[in-house]
């Protein structure tokens, strides 16, 4: 969504979102909404069209070509980024040639950068956890490897000695695999835009309460495991039953009378022992 103030670059850079993401909502009216100051118009519109994340567009001579990222959780607003898009540096997806990615296609996110795992929360670690939620999509169980053809890569440079904040720089590559003679290819990246870079601004941080409770994991339905029991293809339940050594020598087996040998089985056998007896007897 835009505020009443928008710059061109910032309807240039929202067309960008569709060929990145594929769930989103544009709102094209614009809205007298100012989120650091009075967040109950983002919430109620966050609400309405059910939304958890918003990108919300301003432009002003002291904040030029704004976008803020903003996360709601139960339609109140959780925490907020601010971020200055550079004009000088942006370039439009349609201004790189070659092959572009399908819609839908999960790309690979990179974080290059020390700033982006820094252990005390800051912008940097802030962007870093909105953009993964603006490029997860749907949660899935198993990605097809095969489908990973594009690469999002997010970087950021050690801080200055003036201490000035560097920018965050986002580009995006599409991934070619050449053969190379071994058993691993050989992996080339083109960019296919779009190129942006970003300067920090405002952000407002989590209460502790509410991040805590928006972190909680709720109970699952599904069936526990238990222990030496399990289900195999058919649906039956199978279980494995373990007892201790047993003695088996003193174990008193039935003797079945079909296992006795016959009293005329026994005589041949007998007769047969000594006829073989004489022949050695008379080879000596």
């Amino acid at each position: 969504m835009a505020g009443t103030q928008r710059s061109s670059y910032y309807d240039r850079h929202l067309r960008q979102g569709p060929a990145l993401i594929r769930a989103r909502k544009p709102l094209t009216k614009k809205n007298e909404i100012h989120p650091f100051e009075k967040a109950d118009s983002l919430e109620f519109l966050g609400e309405k069209n059910q939304s958890s994340l918003v990108m919300f567009g301003f432009h002003s001579k002291k904040r030029p070509h704004t976008i803020t990222f903003a996360r709601l959780f139960a339609h109140k607003v959780l925490d907020m980024l601010e971020m200055h898009l550079d004009v000088d540096t942006f370039r439009q997806l349609e201004q790189f040639k070659g092959a572009k990615f399908a819609v839908g296609q999960r790309p690979i996110v990179v974080f290059s950068g020390t700033a982006w795992d820094s252990p005390v929360a800051n912008e940097y670690t802030m962007a870093k956890s909105m953009w993964t939620d603006f490029f997860k999509g749907e949660p899935s169980d198993k990605v097809d490897v095969e489908g990973l053809r594009y690469l999002v890569s997010l970087s950021v440079e050690e801080e200055g000695l003036a201490g000035a904040k560097p920018p965050m720089r986002l580009r995006v590559y599409t991934i070619r695999t050449r053969r190379s003679g071994q058993r691993l290819p050989r992996v080339e990246v083109d960019e296919i835009g779009p190129r942006m870079d970003f300067r920090v601004g405002r952000m407002q941080q989590p209460e502790e309460a509410m991040l805590k409770e928006a972190m909680r994991r709720p109970k699952t339905t599904e069936e526990r495991t238990k222990k030496n029991i399990k289900t195999d293809e058919i649906g039956d339940k199978v279980g494995r039953v373990h007892t201790g050594r047993q003695d088996l020598s003193q174990l008193q087996t039935r003797r079945m009378k079909g296992l006795k040998r016959s009293r005329d089985v026994a005589d041949d056998d007998a007769a047969s022992d000594d006829e073989v007896k004489t022949d050695k007897r008379k080879k000596n």
